[in-house]
């Protein structure tokens, strides 16, 4: 979906199809025909954006076989659909029946990270509508805290591979003349799990085609308040390559046994869900929310977040809620003034099979309905900000 923002700019706003996890170019492909273009028929719209997940053997099958690459262009656009912006950061095995820790692996320390993200970026640059010239793609906030932050040689190997990253992003924009950027996306538990702390090494890479990527659950769930976190940004001069519209799971009162009850529910076996609260002694915070729920690991007097992305449009029911609230003012910051500050918008909300029984989508039309309704939610927001809707 396209936005003409105030200044005239086009804003695009997609949804993240690693809610469909496929390993294979052939489950892409079923997921543009199931779930993607049933979602565009049901938003009414000729033409709708995806952001991308192409797990690291269709990638491979893509780049190795130029037919294969024009046939999946050729596909996107029999079906509506367009892409401007991928979610780089799963590299293989996100449909599995446990992700939890596999998912920030390889890492930016691994030679395999930077050669999936380069592949990326090629097929990103193939994949943009014609009248498109950037291109984005949000990746792993270099690593899992451990055992990056302990090994002294572990910032020096990432930065070295961002900035390798960076000249072959040049030259594919000059190969191309599409720019593709990459946004590294803080996450809680990793060694940058909030926006201030990817301002240095962004900092040391110093270029202008690797920025970050807000996640508006991730920096809800680390209590970032967004004008601070953004101000902080702009003053660095980190560029925000793209936003991921998303809400967390938050909790007023965990000490009550209700509270613990509900939360209980949301604790499931594939995703990590990393449980904040913020104290007077700063940011305490568990790996799983099933550690936090058990009782002893966090104080319990001042609200929890977890790390669950639930659909916009559905917060969970009392005495849960959603950061709704925080994608607000972030989107507000981010598209509401006079000149966006990013223009790659995506929801992403993957968990929709892993939220407690009772609340998921049994069938692929409920999905569908499930993820038009979400960007219905975002649509409205932007056209309440002063962005204008395009056909």
């Amino acid at each position: 979906m396209r936005f003409r923002h105030p200044d005239g700019s086009i804003v695009h706003l997609s949804y993240c199809t690693n809610v469909h996890p496929a390993e294979t170019l052939d489950g892409v492909r079923a997921q543009l025909r199931d779930h993607c273009e049933p979602v565009r028929r049901r938003l009414g719209r000729d033409r709708l954006g995806i952001g991308l997940w192409l797990a690291r053997e269709a990638a491979r099958v893509l780049i190795n076989d130029p037919a294969e690459l024009r046939a999946l262009r050729a596909e996107l656009d029999s079906r509506g659909l367009e892409v401007v912006t991928l979610n780089g950061f799963p590299y293989e095995g996100f449909g599995a029946d446990e992700v939890k820790y596999r998912v920030y692996r390889p890492d930016w320390t691994e030679p395999e990270r930077l050669a999936h993200t380069t592949d990326l970026a090629r097929l990103l640059a193939a994949l943009l509508p014609d009248d498109v010239t950037e291109g984005t793609i949000s990746t792993l906030p270099l690593a899992w805290r451990t055992p990056y932050d302990t090994e002294p040689a572990a910032a020096r190997t990432a930065r070295a591979a961002l900035t390798t990253l960076a000249q072959r992003l040049d030259a594919l924009a000059e190969l191309t003349g599409k720019s593709i950027r990459i946004g590294l996306e803080p996450e809680p538990g990793c060694t940058v799990e909030t926006t201030a702390d990817a301002i240095a090494p962004l900092t040391d890479v110093g270029h202008e085609r690797i920025g970050i990527c807000v996640d508006t659950c991730h920096l809800a769930t680390s209590f970032e308040d967004p004008d601070t976190a953004l101000d902080a940004l702009t003053a660095a001069g980190i560029p925000v390559v793209k936003s991921q519209l998303s809400a967390a799971l938050h909790a007023e009162h965990p000490h009550l046994p209700e509270v613990r009850t509900a939360l209980a529910a949301f604790a499931e076996p594939r995703f990590l869900h990393q449980t904040r609260t913020r104290t007077a002694a700063g940011l305490r915070g568990t790996d799983d929310l099933d550690e936090a729920v058990a009782g002893g690991a966090l104080p319990d007097s001042t609200p929890w977040r977890a790390h669950f992305h639930v659909p916009l449009h559905a917060p969970p029911a009392p005495p849960l809620t959603s950061t709704l609230p925080v994608l607000r003012t972030t989107l507000a910051r981010l598209v509401g003034g006079p000149v966006p500050l990013t223009r790659h918008l995506e929801v992403e909300t993957y968990t929709w099979q892993a939220l407690p029984a009772e609340l998921r989508p049994r069938t692929r039309t409920q999905l569908a309905d499930g993820i038009a309704a979400e960007l219905t939610l975002a649509r409205d927001l932007l056209v309440d900000l002063g962005l204008k809707e395009l056909p």
